[in-house]
């Protein structure tokens, strides 16, 4: 079962906008709006009804726009103009129309520049930079963050500066870069401490954005405790969007311990939050965690209920495209569980159209894979062969534009890294030989003097400890040599065996309808033997050991009941890979390396507070 990318929602809490308030604001707003004269004061009213509006009805909120724009247009007023702009790019970035979004973007942006008004610019910055960030360009993100910084400098506001750089802690995080995110929000952090010092909310922040860059490093365990600190800090605040926030947050770390039942508490909780500010897109998000939730724990009933009024109301509020493909694929595959293969043809057609109009490709070769299996389970051959066609054609694609340059780029790696460590370790041999030489020289040098023993006997304890040193040092750098082997060695062979699988489809697909089926059969025989031989784990349990000396032996004597096929698993969580990798190894699905791992926690007696990554680690 494939499930939903979390990314999606973990990159909520990062972009979250400051909720409007009750409805009697808005009605206040639209009084005020009736009675004033078409002058800059409208304008402003205008963009106050967008704001209320965008997360009820995103058109009628974009109509109030319209005429914001054509009214600015009217009075000459380009600041008025550019924030219409603006406004118009969240429009479009949430139909989604991504070149439109771009337009009105960059057209704000170069209008606000013209006017010289740096709050409005700032802000135009900052969101620029997010749509960047969903569209995956980090390089330009970051480019407009540090534009909107030197802007917050400009304007001498502290509060500005810190939003920029959780702005670009946010950036690296979904680029992958953790270390930079870390380092920034440790920065905004200590930012905040000296120009806000009471500034609680800003705090919590910045602690929910420590929690998260843990738990995308996989540190679960450890992303819990600044999350948790933060919720003490905002459930004494009136903030009740932010609370909700980081409840979610909190709810995807115990996702990911397989605590589903401390994740179920909090995503409720902050459903119910949402309900009562009237949040429709939070409930939404609420609503599909719920159902990712219920799929995990193959609950299909409850994933089907959850997930049907996730979608009905995102479509009422036009919300991303993405995550309406990724919400009819998930329901797709609740209906196929529970056996319902006509319902699961009709949502995974409905996500396939919806991922060919916008060319997701990812996405349409979910939609393809899981229609051709129900398809299949109707009886309907003909229809399941076409649609595996069609996936393969696009796995194909994929394959051809991004996993050849990642071997590629992981063989560079290999290499270069090899080249390094060689020239480490003849560094330290030439000069363990030069400390040899000095000893010697000094050694006859010292006796032909004719100085006390004493004195040699100092000098010789003293080039015996750098000796030592330089020794231990030498074999650091081999083991640091061994352990990047190891993990070029584990990662080629989940490569290897990820193409060995697609090649076996396409062949098992060639077979069932040529004429000669010999040939394709040997070929499939000779992958499976490929897929199973277990020359490849030998070498990988050679170089293992080389690095995690006794660890094999540790395991089987604390905990004897273990099978050798958990022993291959402990290995390669000892070694930090993630489920993917460890699925491509032992040739199993991701969703089968979860449910392993989720005997193995019983298996191991391991409690719901306890990481089993932590377990094997300690070993």
């Amino acid at each position: 079962m494939k499930l939903s990318k979390l990314f999606l929602i973990f990159f909520l809490g990062a972009i979250l906008l400051v909720a409007g308030q009750e409805n009697k604001r808005l009605d206040s707003l639209l009084v005020v709006y009736k009675s004033q004269e078409q002058d800059t004061l409208k304008v402003k009213t205008l963009d106050q009804l967008f704001s209320e509006l965008r997360h009820e009805d995103w058109e009628k909120a974009n109509a109030f726009n319209k005429e914001l724009i054509f009214l600015s247009k009217k009075l000459n007023y380009l600041k008025g103009e550019g924030i219409g702009y603006l406004n118009q790019a969240y429009y479009y970035r949430f139909l989604p129309n991504v070149d439109s979004a771009r337009f009105y973007f960059s057209k704000s942006v170069e209008l606000l520049k013209r006017n010289v008004t740096k709050n409005e610019l700032w802000k135009s910055l900052n969101e620029y930079a997010v749509f960047e960030t969903l569209q995956g360009d980090f390089d330009k993100a970051i480019s407009l963050a540090d534009e909107g910084q030197v802007i917050a400098v400009e304007l001498k506001s502290g509060t500005k500066l810190i939003d920029n750089i959780q702005r670009k802690s946010a950036i690296y995080m979904d680029s992958g870069d953790y270390e930079l995110a870390m380092e920034a929000t440790l920065k905004a952090s200590k930012i905040a401490d000296t120009v806000s010092p009471h500034d609680s909310k800003r705090k919590a922040i910045c602690l929910g954005d420590i929690g998260r860059i843990e738990m995308l490093r996989g540190n679960y365990s450890e992303a819990v405790i600044p999350i948790k600190e933060a919720l003490n800090i905002l459930e004494k605040l009136d903030d009740d969007i932010w609370l909700a926030t980081m409840l979610m947050e909190l709810g995807n770390v115990y996702w990911y311990l397989e605590d589903y039942d401390s994740a179920i508490e909090k995503y409720k909780i902050c459903l119910e939050i949402c309900k009562k500010r009237k949040r429709q897109d939070l409930i939404a998000f609420s609503l599909g965690n719920l159902g990712l939730i219920s799929m995990s724990t193959e609950r299909y009933g409850e994933a089907i209920t959850y997930l049907q009024e996730t979608i009905k109301m995102k479509k009422a509020k036009a919300a991303s495209l993405n995550n309406l493909i990724i919400d009819y694929n998930n329901l797709g595959i609740a209906y196929f569980e529970t056996g319902r293969y006509r319902k699961a043809l009709e949502n995974h057609s409905i996500a396939i159209k919806l991922a060919d109009s916008i060319k997701a490709l990812d996405l349409l070769r979910d939609g393809y894979s899981a229609r051709s299996k129900a398809f299949e389970n109707i009886g309907d051959l003909e229809k399941a062969l076409s649609d595996q066609r069609s996936y393969q054609i696009i796995n194909d694609s994929v394959f051809n534009t991004t996993k050849s340059a990642q071997i590629e780029e992981l063989k560079t790696q290999y290499d270069t890294e090899k080249k390094e460590q060689q020239i480490v370790l003849q560094e330290k041999e030439i000069t363990v030989l030069e400390q040899k030489a000095e000893i010697s020289t000094l050694q006859k040098i010292l006796l032909g003097g004719g100085l006390v023993l004493s004195l040699i006997g100092f000098y010789g304890i003293r080039q015996k400890l750098k000796r030592n040193k330089l020794e231990k040092e030498k074999v650091d750098a081999e083991l640091a040599f061994k352990r990047k082997e190891l993990t070029t060695h584990a990662l080629h062979l989940a490569k290897k065996n990820e193409v060995l699988e697609g090649l076996k489809q396409k062949a098992q697909e060639l077979k069932e309808h040529e004429q000669s089926k010999t040939g394709y059969q040997q070929l499939i025989r000779t992958i499976n033997f490929d897929l199973q031989d277990d020359n490849n784990w030998e070498n990988f349990s050679r170089y293992f050991e080389e690095v995690h000396k006794d660890f094999n032996r540790n395991v089987k004597t604390k905990y004897p009941q273990v099978t050798s096929n958990e022993l291959r698993l402990l290995a390669l969580l000892k070694m930090n890979l993630s489920s993917k990798e460890i699925a491509n190894i032992l040739n199993i699905s991701p969703e089968g390396i979860k449910k392993a791992r989720y005997r193995l926690r019983k298996k191991l007696d391991i409690t719901t507070e306890d990481s089993l990554q932590d377990l094997v680690l300690s070993l």
